[in-house]
């Protein structure tokens, strides 16, 4: 299939797993050094062509639809990592919820309660809160000193992103699965996974769990270090 054909699928993929309520949400996929986004307002789940919009990496309008007010968060993820393909931005319930609490800790919002959190999603930090549209959003994301691959955003939803959108779509599911399991042990004498149980994880699967990277003004994480952004 084309870039097209897995973006319009996608959409579709993102409201029959109850991911993307109503008409919230947006995805884009990287084809080259262009990006393919869901127009503003469009209906995931009933998307056409003509309601994809095209950037270049940069976040310039080329062709075809008005993109989504959140593109700054799509892009800002392509200039953190060339290996992200796609990205998924949905207000899912238990993300929603779990970004209108306190972070579990700096470096992520959600904590290690499952194998499968650490495996395919990694650290999840909690972005500031912002108004939605906000091109600070993107800012937020690229600058973030957490090697990550998905993000909750405070008050507002999760956005993540994969080498595809099939993966970036899963890992919005398993996002949106730890955060209900987190909201089901809240206030429980709940058993997390130890320290060293987190570390054998991620360094096997390797994902992304408690490494920080400052960045200077001008640079971008890349695979968790810091490279200079042109």
């Amino acid at each position: 299939m084309s870039a097209l054909d897995d973006l319009l699928a996608a959409g579709v993929r993102v409201v029959e797993e109850g991911l993307s309520p109503g008409t919230s949400g947006n995805l884009s996929v990287r084809a080259g050094d262009r990006i393919m986004i869901s127009g503003t307002g469009a209906p995931l789940g009933r998307m056409r062509p003509e309601d994809i919009a095209v950037l270049d990496l940069d976040g310039r309008h080329l062709d075809g639809a008005k993109p989504s007010k959140e593109w700054p968060l799509h892009i800002a993820f392509y200039q953190r990592d060339p290996g992200h393909r796609a990205v998924v931005h949905v207000h899912s319930p238990s993300a929603v919820a779990v970004a209108c609490l306190e972070p579990w800790s700096e470096h992520s919002a959600v904590p290690p309660l499952t194998p499968y959190f650490v495996m395919r999603v990694g650290q999840t930090p909690l972005l500031p809160y912002r108004r939605p549209g906000d091109p600070a959003l993107g800012e937020d994301l690229r600058t973030c000193p957490w090697e990550l691959r998905g993000a909750l955003l405070a008050n507002h939803g999760s956005v993540l992103a994969g080498t595809d959108l099939d993966e970036a779509v899963d890992r919005a599911a398993e996002l949106e699965e730890a955060c209900r399991i987190t909201l089901l042990t809240s206030g429980m004498p709940r058993r997390e996974l130890t320290a060293e149980a987190v570390a054998e994880l991620a360094a096997r699967w390797s994902s992304p769990w408690g490494e920080r990277t400052t960045l200077s003004p001008g640079e971008e994480v890349v695979h968790g270090e810091a490279a200079t952004h042109s």
